[in-house]
């Protein structure tokens, strides 16, 4: 397997990118530390329209401060059982004020919004925490959904043990998180074992469906803490088998990702949209990334796998 970058473009105005998605013709970003929903050219990546997510007071210096900021970290695209389309976006329940989400339904082909639905995530949140390890504190960092499943990436920084994949129902959990149902979905969870850089575990940062296969990325973060952020020793891509559902440390694979002369890439990758599949098992991808200072830009790569 292998991961070239293609091409680096900076998103200016866009702070702390953290989660993308691509349908038709837009490529949709959210920030950590940002009330939008930018939306991006998908071909060019240029700039277009936001949409306001949640109001406030906070965003002056254009970015939330870290404190108070909802830290929403997962962004899906999925479509739901009765054949509504939209955006799941969800925070990273790191801290009580990380429990708060948005369901974004898209209304036209032309990826136009009109509306938003704030959720809470805290009964979700309650009963993910009670599936961790002794000791790891919440930290999601990446959605995904296939047609029948609602995926959520934790990351546990600088500890090999916090790597998890829950895996829910996607109706279930729909239903609970929009009040449809009271009964909580039921929640799978694996353990996986990432590449290391220096010693240091990687950690999931992003993941995207897409042809029926899970791409998936990994970033190793020099830091102890699921707060603070810590030196970036470089980033991964590559795919999940979803087939294996075994509860066992499971090792992935993945693709350091690189420069086109080899040189290994330092950057910090938040998240992956696939924009195109190129030949067979070659595809062309989106990832954003976050400097930890509110740079953010879009990385192209052709991954071979």
């Amino acid at each position: 397997m292998r991961a070239t970058i293609l091409q680096e473009i900076s998103l200016p105005d866009l702070p702390s990118a953290s989660g993308v998605e691509i349908i038709g013709d837009v490529a949709y970003v959210i920030g950590d530390d940002s009330p939008f929903l930018y939306q991006l050219a998908s071909a060019s990546l240029t700039a277009g329209a936001r949409l306001t997510l949640f109001e406030t007071a906070h965003f002056s210096t254009g970015r939330i401060p870290k404190e108070i900021k909802l830290d929403l970290e997962c962004l899906t695209a999925l479509t739901t059982p009765a054949g509504e389309a939209g955006l799941l976006v969800l925070g990273s329940g790191a801290t009580v004020a990380r429990e708060q989400g948005f369901w974004v339904p898209l209304p036209g082909a032309s990826g136009a919004t009109a509306s938003v639905y704030p959720l809470s995530l805290s009964g979700l949140y309650a009963a993910l925490r009670r599936e961790l390890p002794t000791g790891i504190s919440l930290n999601l960092e990446a959605a995904a959904a296939s047609a029948t499943e609602l995926l959520l990436f934790q990351r546990t920084v600088g500890s090999a043990a916090g790597n998890l994949l829950f895996r829910m129902p996607l109706a279930a959990t729909l239903d609970y998180l929009q009040h449809r149902a009271t009964q909580l979905p039921d929640i799978q969870r694996q353990h996986y074992l990432l590449p290391s850089i220096d010693g240091k575990p990687a950690g999931f940062s992003g993941g995207t469906w897409f042809a029926n296969r899970l791409f998936i990325t990994a970033s190793v973060e020099d830091t102890q803490d699921a707060v603070l952020d810590g030196a970036v020793l470089g980033s991964f891509v590559g795919i999940l088998d979803l087939t294996n559902r075994s509860a066992d440390p499971l090792p992935l694979v993945l693709a350091k990702l690189q420069l086109p002369d080899g040189i290994p890439y330092r950057g910090k990758v938040e998240s992956v949209a696939v924009r195109r599949r190129i030949a067979e098992n070659r595809y062309e991808l989106v990832l954003v990334t976050d400097d930890d200072a509110g740079g953010s830009t879009a990385v192209l790569v052709e991954i071979q796998l």
